[in-house]
């Protein structure tokens, strides 16, 4: 197994990389987690809908999902856990991007938003133009 490749911002090379070609797509709404799947399944399942790499899922893959979380339900449920059905679920969860390893192995990085202190602009122009108005 060739090892995880290290983030953007920790390599040392900064030789301009390939990137795949992009076709546009439209919205896809995700199945919802069915009610009778396990806690962790379900859970595991509505993850993917907040995580970042979800904006690259298709319809397909959202029914990918679908039905590992169903298969992990029945898995988790059944009282004895298949070590090779986990194993299945878990190169599937790798496919979905799941992971930061997989991510990185598919060179694609998700940031999160930093915090900030400071007031958007449209916010700081209508402070402005009240300290000009007398408002």
């Amino acid at each position: 197994m060739p090892p995880i490749p290290k983030r953007s911002s920790e390599r040392r090379r900064r030789n301009v990389e390939s990137r795949p070609d992009h076709a546009a797509a439209g919205e896809v709404d995700p199945p919802p987690a069915a009610e009778h799947w396990h806690e962790l399944a379900a859970d595991w399942y509505r993850s993917l809908q907040q995580s970042g790499q979800s904006v690259f899922y298709e319809q397909s893959d959202w029914e990918t999902a679908r039905i590992w979380a169903e298969l992990l339900s029945r898995q988790l449920e059944s009282g004895r856990v298949s070590a090779q059905m986990i194993q299945a679920w878990q190169t599937a969860a790798g496919e979905l991007l799941t992971t930061e390893g997989a991510r990185r192995k598919a060179r694609l990085e998700l940031d999160r938003a930093e915090e900030s202190d400071e007031v958007p602009a449209e916010v700081a122009a209508i402070d402005e133009y009240r300290k000009i108005v007398g408002g």
